[in-house]
C-alpha cells in the first residue's frame, strides 16, 4: 500500500503517518525508488497508534505500548502502569480545567453585562493572576 491508502484506511493523516516513521514509531519498507510500501501490520500499528493517540497518550507512551504490545512476554501490569500514570496526568488536567470554570463562572456572575463600561472580567483580567480567586474566596465568605 502507498501513504494514501494506508492514510485513508488507517483514518490518520499522511503528514502523521510520515512523522511517526520520522520519529521511529513504524518503519516501511521502501521500495526501490524510493516509496513508502506499508504492509498489513503498518496498518495494524498505525491503528493502534491512532486509537492510543485518541486516549490521549503521549508519544512517549505509545512508543512503550508499543513495545509491550509486540512482547510476548511483557506483564500487564508494565501497560497498566502506564495507562494508569495516563489517567493521573488526566485528572490533574480535569481539576485544572474544573478550576478554571469556577473561576471564569464567578467573574460571569459578578459582571452584570450592562451598557456601563465598568466589568469585573476586565479588572480581574488586568489585575494579573490570582484576583479571581480572592475575588471567589471573599464571595464565598461573604454568603
Amino acid at each position: 500500500m502507498n501513504i494514501g491508502d494506508v492514510s485513508r484506511r488507517s483514518g490518520l493523516p499522511a503528514k502523521t503517518i510520515r512523522y511517526y516513521e520520522e520519529i521511529g514509531l513504524i518503519c516501511p519498507a521502501r521500495s526501490p525508488n524510493g516509496y513508502r510500501s506499508f504492509r498489513e501490520s503498518d496498518l495494524h500499528m498505525l491503528a493502534f497508534l491512532g486509537r492510543a493517540r485518541a486516549l490521549g497518550f503521549t508519544i512517549g507512551d505509545c512508543r512503550a505500548l508499543l513495545a509491550l504490545y509486540d512482547n510476548d512476554s511483557r506483564e500487564s501490569a508494565q501497560v497498566k502502569q502506564i495507562a494508569e500514570d495516563h489517567l493521573a496526568r488526566i485528572d490533574t488536567k480535569i481539576a485544572q480545567l474544573q478550576s478554571m470554570r469556577a473561576t471564569l463562572a464567578h467573574l460571569v456572575s459578578c459582571c452584570a453585562g450592562d451598557d456601563r463600561p465598568d466589568c469585573p472580567i476586565l479588572d480581574d483580567l488586568g489585575a494579573g493572576k490570582g484576583a479571581a480567586e480572592s475575588g471567589q474566596e471573599a464571595a464565598a465568605g461573604g454568603n
